[in-house]
C-alpha cells in the first residue's frame, strides 16, 4: 500500500468513527480518557524504552539539547500526561449544549446546538505529549483525530498510540477514533492536508516553517499561528512596581514559548524610572537588550533594527522602544504584532478600556503578564494550540474551539403560511 492509499484509508476510517463519536455519551468518553491514563501509567517502562530509541536516533542525527529535552519522556512527563487526561475527563462536555432558544411568531422555536467539527488532523513536531493532549481534546469534543507527529518521535508516538487504543477499547469506542500515522514518509503530510472529503480542519503545531508549509499547501481549513510577537506597554499611568514585575516575568519566565514578551514599549514619562531597574534585572538573567535611540540613551543596549521589531526571538533577547503615549504604542503594535498577545500596564481605567477595544490580538491584557495566554491558565484544561486567526477559533483552542454550532428548530406540525 502506497502513502496515498494508506492516508485515504485513515481518512475513510476517521470519517466513519466521527459518526460513531456523535453517538458516544459523556460517560463513555470520560471512561476512555481515564482508561488511557491508567494504560499510560501501567506502560511507563515501555514508554521510556521506546522513547530511548528516539533519543538515541536524535543524538545520532544531531538534535540539539533543547530539542532532545522536548523529545524526552520522563517519569514526571508520564505522570503529567496521565493527570492531563484525568483533567480533561473532569471538564464539562460541550457537545449537545443548547443555547439561545427563542420563540418565533410563526410558532417555531429556534436555538443553537454545539456539535463536533468532525475529523481533525493534527501535525506536530518533537513533543510526544502532544499525542496524548490532542487525542484527549479531540475525543472529549466528539471529534475523530488523525495525528501526525514528527519522525524524531516515531517510536514514542506509536507506544502512546497503543495506550490510547487500550482506552478506546475499554470504553467500547472505535479504535479508529484516534489514529496516529505510522509512516514517517513526509508525503503523508501532503496527503493529510489535501483530503477535504475526510478531514474537516488541520491544526499544525511546530515551528514557523512547518506552519507556513501547511498553510500554503492545505486544501482543508487550517487553525494556526505563525509567530508570537507579544508586546507589553508600560503606560504613563502605570504603577512602576507592577510594571517592572510584569515586564520581567513576561520575558524571563520562559524564553522558547509563543506567549513570551518579545518587545517592551515604555511611555517616555516612565522610561527614566523603570528602564535602569529592568536592565539590571535582565542583565542578571543574561538577556540581550536591543533598543531604539531613546532606549540606548538611558541604558546599555544594542541598537535595534527594523527587523528586530518584527522578530519572534524565542530566546533571551528583548527589543525595547520608548514611545510618546498609548497611541504610538498601539500604532507600533498594529504594525508589528503577530496578533497573539499584548498587555498594557496602567492604573488609568479609560486608557485600559481603549487598549482592550482597539488592540486587535487574540488575547489583550491589563496589568498581567503575557505568559498567562495559555489554555490551562484560562481554565480550558489542555489546549490544542493558540490561534491568531479570526475564524474559526481565536486564542487558546480548547474543547469549545474544537466544536461548532448548528441551528435547531422545534415545531409541532408547524407549517409556513
Amino acid at each position: 500500500m502506497n502513502v496515498k492509499e494508506y492516508m485515504t484509508q485513515l481518512g475513510q476510517q476517521a470519517r466513519k468513527a466521527s459518526r460513531a463519536l456523535v453517538r458516544a455519551s459523556t460517560k463513555q468518553k470520560n471512561a476512555a480518557l481515564i482508561a488511557m491514563a491508567e494504560a499510560i501509567e501501567n506502560s511507563a517502562e515501555t514508554l521510556k524504552a521506546e522513547n530511548a530509541k528516539d533519543l538515541e536516533n536524535g543524538k545520532a542525527n544531531g538534535l540539539d539539547a533543547a530539542m532532545l529535552d522536548r523529545l524526552a519522556i520522563t517519569d514526571a512527563g508520564i505522570a503529567g500526561m496521565a493527570e492531563g487526561l484525568r483533567q480533561i475527563a473532569a471538564l464539562q462536555d460541550p457537545i449537545g449544549e443548547i443555547s439561545d432558544m427563542s420563540y418565533r411568531p410563526s410558532g417555531i422555536q429556534i436555538g443553537k446546538m454545539r456539535v463536533p467539527l468532525g475529523v481533525v488532523g493534527i501535525i506536530y513536531e518533537s513533543r510526544p505529549n502532544v499525542t496524548v493532549d490532542a487525542a484527549a481534546l479531540c475525543l472529549k469534543s466528539g471529534n475523530a483525530a488523525i495525528l501526525r507527529g514528527g519522525s524524531e518521535a516515531a517510536f514514542s508516538n506509536q507506544a502512546l498510540a497503543n495506550c490510547i487504543q487500550q482506552g478506546l477499547d475499554k470504553a467500547d469506542l472505535p479504535q479508529t477514533s484516534v489514529q496516529v500515522v505510522a509512516t514517517t514518509d513526509r508525503a503523508a503530510v501532503g496527503e493529510l492536508i489535501a483530503m477535504p472529503e475526510f478531514v474537516d480542519v488541520i491544526i499544525p503545531r511546530g515551528g514557523k516553517g512547518l506552519i507556513e508549509r501547511i498553510s500554503q499547501g492545505a486544501r482543508v481549513p487550517v487553525i494556526k499561528h505563525l509567530d508570537g510577537i507579544c508586546h507589553v506597554y508600560i503606560d504613563d499611568d502605570a504603577d512602576q512596581e507592577k510594571a517592572i514585575k510584569v515586564a520581567y516575568n513576561a520575558k524571563t519566565h520562559r524564553y522558547g514559548v509563543c506567549n513570551a514578551m518579545e518587545t517592551l514599549l515604555v511611555a517616555e514619562s516612565q522610561a527614566q524610572a523603570v528602564l535602569p531597574e529592568l536592565a539590571k534585572m535582565y542583565a542578571e538573567k543574561g538577556v540581550e537588550l536591543r533598543g531604539c535611540a531613546k532606549t540606548c540613551a538611558i541604558i546599555n543596549a544594542n541598537v535595534a533594527t527594523e527587523e528586530d521589531w518584527a522578530t519572534e526571538y524565542l530566546a533571551p533577547i528583548l527589543s525595547i522602544k520608548v514611545v510618546a503615549n498609548v497611541d504610538e504604542a498601539m500604532d507600533h503594535i498594529a504594525q508589528f504584532s503577530s496578533g497573539h498577545t499584548e498587555s498594557i500596564i496602567t492604573e488609568n481605567f479609560t486608557t485600559s478600556r481603549r487598549f482592550l477595544a482597539e488592540v486587535d490580538s487574540s488575547s489583550v491584557m491589563v496589568n498581567a503578564s503575557t505568559r498567562f495566554a495559555d489554555g490551562f491558565e484560562y481554565g480550558l484544561g489542555a489546549e490544542i494550540g493558540i490561534s491568531t486567526d479570526k475564524f474559526h477559533a481565536r486564542g487558546p483552542v480548547g474543547l469549545e474551539g474544537l466544536t461548532s454550532q448548528k441551528y435547531i428548530v422545534l415545531g409541532d406540525g408547524t407549517i409556513r403560511e
